[in-house]
Formats: structure tokens, sequence, C-alpha cells
């Protein structure tokens, strides 16, 4: 049975969309993998990420991917 994602457990799923972000920063931007988790957990879109009202979990690597992209941008 597949339980219902809450703010009590969804830190069970994100370090797999943070791992994915910072492959995709590696990949497209060059950057060592400390410096790509360093860029993941400081942005907003980590903040957003965390907060389980947001639904931004929902959304898949190509996306949220995106989402950090225009961030980085401003």
């Amino acid at each position: 049975m597949i339980g219902t994602i809450t703010q009590s457990n969804l830190h069970l799923i994100l370090p797999s969309k943070v791992s994915g972000l910072a492959c995709l920063l590696i990949e497209h931007k060059g950057m060592s993998i400390v410096d790509a988790i360093q860029t993941v957990y400081a942005s907003q879109l980590y903040q957003r990420l965390k907060m389980e009202n947001t639904k931004t979990w929902h959304l898949g690597p190509a996306a949220l991917y995106q989402e950090l992209e225009e961030e980085l941008s401003t």
C-alpha cells in the first residue's frame, strides 16, 4: 500500500529530489558535486520543496531543474 506524503514523512523523498537536481547542475553547469548540492540546499526552490503544502515535491527532475534555473538566473 502506498502511503500518503505528509510534512512528517516528506523528508524521506527529499534526498532523491536533491540528488537529481545536483546531477543536473553537474551535467549542465559543470559544477562540482559539493557546489551542486550546496546550491540546491541554499535555493528558494528547496525551501518550497521541503514544505509539503506547496506540493513542489510532486514535480519531476526536469520541472524542478527548470525552476532552479529560473531562480539562479535572477
